[in-house]
């Protein structure tokens, strides 16, 4: 009572604070609930009891009929917290109960995740007193019991890595599972889009192929958070037609949603306080209080210094292990330490990436602060969703940075409360993914002549394969004849192979290895002299090896931190669609990107000020992607030195970036923009807008379709920002130079883009 008291007095404070721009009360939500099912076996029934269950929330027992009396395959969108666990754990724990030989499989985008819905499946199955066996299958399961899971498992719970690297390419040692699989569990659906969506839904395809090789047709229960497409979603990824389940019947508290801009503090400039200190000063304000609080950061490196300044600002009211940080890269076992403080209520604090974003069961939180927009509609809410999990009133605060993005939603925070959640894409064909699995598919089993793959049909591509040496033909079969083990060699979730190993030499340490990341990231945040953030703690990278795939690290206590530049060129491979853009022309197809972290800055802890830099000696990484090129013809615009030329194109990029992902509905980091001065084939000022994606995943081809309309909006953010000349915010970090009145020249852009005269 005293915690719910301490939090209504905050939040009455806040909503007089004038940096408060938008605030959206959410009212509380009774339950909706329903008895349970007459089919529902009795033992199972009796579990539940024992838990304190006596009746299902409406969405539950519409799930259970759908599974086990309509045969359908489904899935279940609810918000967070509202009880999806059971949408599915009822259908295959009744399944068990009317055949002990029911098999299933359940797939979770984290082992984090896997392993808390682990922990709740066994409580229940304890408590029905059976002998149903389920087992986490993952990187973690000791070697010694991985064939007790493969003979023995009724639910085995993995990731989509595992089943990709590790259980599809071996499945004559899975023979049980297969023969008997009934039941598919895809959780947390929204996270399969982009490119490893794309990944998944051909191991998936590979899936449904052995199990028909073996004899089984599962059913699939896919959960999602809301989206606005989660049926195409759920039909794209499992090749079925699925029914949807969306009548939420789950109480809710209050929840009060507050938009904060950071207060101006340079009104020529137009530049705002940094987002980083308004958030570590809001999560202080409450955390110093007792109030559980989890804050959300974009990235890993933004992560480890929230926490270090929470630590130090907090420091005389909070023992410093009571505030954690939270993100990919961190060993299991302490994640899992974590997870279990924060239930326990013994970390009062936690800040994290988005890997807290979906629903392992960290307990109750109150307040829940965002440092910038996540990127997505559905990001946010499912990050909202970690405050107030128990139907309590709760708090989330999102607080906007600099850019446009950030600017644009607060400008119009009807978009964001009004709008329908983003329809998340996948394109399963993508060939270069599409023969990727199809090299494992014919590993696990060979191709027969005139076999689909999952209804396409792959025969040009598989002679293809045998061109390259890589399937033979016999008689009416396609088979496998390489050395190698194609799944090793496939990321689902990244274009770099592998990952490097972070291995403290600090002289305590002996040699301990304290985390991992993926080169691509390695590139900017792992080069020598970088300073990597662990915990709060600081490392500085004394090598890496780039070909042995390893940083030595060693801890050190600075006042700075490192950020990296890369150095991006493209060229147009094939021209696709090519139209005129007002005055210029815009071409969209097939580039070729090259990209080179080049040299990095030290910036300091307290001020972000430039106090150093030095280079980065590290090999080139090359993408064939699909993007946009907007050519501009320079006598349509005016004349300008080509250094004013590079700034007023990074600042056109800068916009159409940010704008583009809110239109099209995807996160910034899906899109990349690159400005050139004389494109290669051309000699034009050149703007590239490309997916980052090897192969690309369509979202630059649904910007072209749209691209007046893009264009349009950029032009508006830029023409209504409160600035005079131009700003960081609209656009970019060029916006304070003095020889060009940047605003003026990119709403000249713009306007030329939309018309074939200059109306500014």
């Amino acid at each position: 009572m005293f915690e719910k008291q301490q939090l209504e007095h905050k939040v009455a404070t806040l909503k007089q604070d004038p940096n408060v721009v938008h605030w959206q009360t959410i009212p509380e939500k009774e339950g909706v609930y329903s008895p349970f099912p007459d089919g529902l076996h009795e033992d199972v029934i009796k579990a539940l009891a024992k838990r304190g269950i006596e009746e299902l929330y409406r969405h539950q027992a519409h799930a259970f009929q759908t599974a086990i009396e309509d045969h359908h395959h489904m899935v279940a969108v609810t918000p967070t917290a509202s009880g999806k666990t059971l949408c599915y754990n009822l259908p295959v724990l009744h399944r068990y109960m009317e055949n002990s030989n029911a098999r299933a499989l359940y797939l979770f985008p984290t082992k984090a995740l896997a392993q808390d819905q682990m922990s709740e499946l066994n409580h229940i199955i304890e408590d029905m007193e059976t002998e149903i066996r389920s087992y986490t299958y993952d990187g973690d399961t000791p070697p010694a019991i991985r064939q007790t899971i493969r003979k023995a498992g009724h639910i085995v719970i993995t990731n989509p890595d595992m089943l990709h690297s590790a259980i599809l390419p071996h499945h004559t040692k899975w023979i049980s599972l297969f023969e008997n699989l009934e039941t598919v569990v895809i959780d947390e659906l929204h996270t399969y889009r982009g490119v490893f969506g794309s990944h998944v839904a051909n191991v998936i395809r590979r899936l449904k192929r052995i199990c028909a090789y073996y004899g089984s047709n599962p059913q699939f229960i896919c959960t999602s958070a809301t989206i606005a497409n989660p049926v195409e979603l759920a039909e794209e990824l499992t090749g079925e037609h699925v029914q949807l389940i969306d009548n939420n019947g789950a109480p809710k508290g209050r929840k009060h949603f507050v938009l904060y801009n950071p207060p101006i503090v340079h009104p020529v400039l137009n530049i705002r306080k940094s987002a980083t200190k308004m958030v570590n000063e809001l999560a202080a304000y409450f955390l110093k209080d007792g109030i559980q609080t989890i804050v959300f950061a974009r990235s890993r490196v933004r992560v480890e210094l929230i926490l270090s300044h929470l630590q130090q600002l907090t420091k005389h009211d909070i023992r410093k292990g009571k505030i954690r940080g939270y993100r990919g890269g961190y060993l299991p076992s302490q994640r899992r330490e974590i997870e279990r403080d924060l239930r326990s209520g013994d970390t009062i604090g936690v800040v994290s990436t988005n890997a807290l974003e979906l629903g392992v069961d960290i307990g109750q939180l109150q307040v829940c602060v965002m440092t910038g927009y996540p990127g997505s509609i559905a990001s946010s809410w499912q990050q909202a969703g970690r405050a107030g999990r128990r139907q309590d009133e709760s708090l989330v605060i999102m607080v906007a940075s600099a850019s446009p993005l950030d600017q644009y939603l607060f400008m119009h925070p009807d978009y964001f409360f009004e709008h329908s959640p983003e329809t998340a894409r996948i394109n399963k064909n993508n060939l270069i993914i599409l023969v990727d699995h199809l090299k494992c598919a014919a590993y696990e089993l060979p191709f027969q002549t005139e076999e689909q793959f999952d209804g396409v049909d792959v025969t040009d591509i598989l002679d293809y394969l045998i061109e390259k040496r890589v399937l033979f033909k016999s008689r009416h079969q396609y088979h496998w004849m390489n050395d190698a083990f194609p799944a090793h060699n496939i990321s689902l979730r990244s274009a770099a192979q592998e990952n490097v190993v972070i291995i403290d030499q600090s002289e305590t340490a002996n040699h301990r290895v304290i985390g991992e990341m993926d080169t691509f990231s390695a590139m900017t945040l792992l080069h020598d002299e970088a300073i990597y953030l662990h915990e709060g703690t600081q490392f500085q990278v004394e090598k890496l090896d780039w070909d042995e795939k390893k940083a030595f690290v060693t801890e050190v206590d600075v006042d700075y931190f490192t950020d990296a530049n890369l150095a991006v060129q493209l060229k147009v491979l094939e021209v696709d669609q090519e139209k005129p853009m007002g005055a210029h022309r815009s071409v969209y197809g097939d580039v070729m990107v090259t990209a080179m972290a080049t040299i990095f800055k030290k910036m300091k802890l307290d001020s972000f000020e430039n106090i150093g830099s030095g280079p980065i000696h590290l090999p080139e990484q090359e993408l064939h992607t699909n993007g946009i090129a907007l050519h501009l013809k320079q006598e349509a615009l005016g004349d300008l030195s080509e250094d004013a030329w590079e700034q007023v194109l990074g600042s056109a990029a800068h916009v159409l970036r940010h704008v583009a992902s809110v239109h099209v509905m995807c996160d910034t980091a899906d899109l990349y923009t690159a400005p050139q001065v004389k494109e290669a084939l051309t000699g034009t000022p050149t703007v590239f807008l490309y997916d980052r994606y090897p192969g690309g995943v369509g979202l630059s081809e649904r910007i072209y379709q749209q691209l007046p309309e893009v264009v349009e909006k950029a032009l508006d953010f830029v023409y209504h920002c409160s600035c005079e000349g131009g700003c960081p915010t609209c656009c970019g970090e060029g916006a304070g130079s003095q020889e060009v009145p940047m605003k003026v020249w990119i709403l000249k852009v713009f306007s030329s883009l939309l018309n074939d005269q200059d109306t500014v």
